[in-house]
């Protein structure tokens, strides 16, 4: 049996039935389901492109790394998996883009059957992160503070997204400690 054992995310029902670690994870647990000092990942999943983020070692800070060309699952997987082993990375972030409504659509359905192949591949805990105009105020801020060209633009959105989507779970991650009590 694997260490985690694979559960639907938010599956609040499945989680308590069963006290082993998930797979999938909500945010608030991931820092529990990573070795001490174990920086994450963030990813922003795009049509053409897999936008990579690091955090640093505290969970504190998130910059843009790379952007992985999707070519074909295994191989964009184990480009994902060697950048994680060069960085010591443990789990990953990955953005949701859920509809301004706040429902699901494919996009959504995409995500999770991209978090489920990597299960398929490597254990490892991957809480998700709505995303909602991460892309879009990546654009906007690239535009107006970076006077960056459309091409240019093309070439970083995805992975300045995936540490915007990265930054926005840390800040999560910082409030919940700093007030346990609260909800955000």
């Amino acid at each position: 049996m694997s260490r985690y054992a694979f559960t639907p995310p938010f599956d609040k029902g499945a989680a308590s039935a069963d006290s082993r670690p998930m797979a999938v994870v909500d945010l608030l647990e991931l820092p529990g389901a990573l070795s001490a000092d174990a920086p994450v990942f963030g990813l922003d999943l795009g049509e053409k492109t897999i936008g990579v983020a690091a955090s640093d070692r505290s969970l504190t800070i998130a910059s843009p790394l790379q952007l992985i060309r999707k070519t074909q699952f295994t191989r964009d997987a184990e480009a994902l998996f060697a950048l994680m082993a060069g960085r010591g990375a443990e789990g990953l972030v990955i953005g949701l883009p859920v509809n301004m409504d706040g429902t699901e659509g494919p996009r959504c359905q995409s995500a999770r059957a991209f978090a489920r192949n990597l299960l398929r591949l490597r254990e490892l805990p991957i809480a998700f992160w709505d995303e909602r105009l991460s892309s879009a105020a990546v654009n906007r801020v690239l535009i107006d503070e970076g006077d960056a060209s459309r091409a240019r633009r093309g070439q970083v959105v995805d992975k300045i997204a995936a540490a915007w989507i990265l930054q926005g779970a840390l800040d999560r991650l910082r409030a919940a400690a700093a007030n346990p009590t609260t909800t955000l």
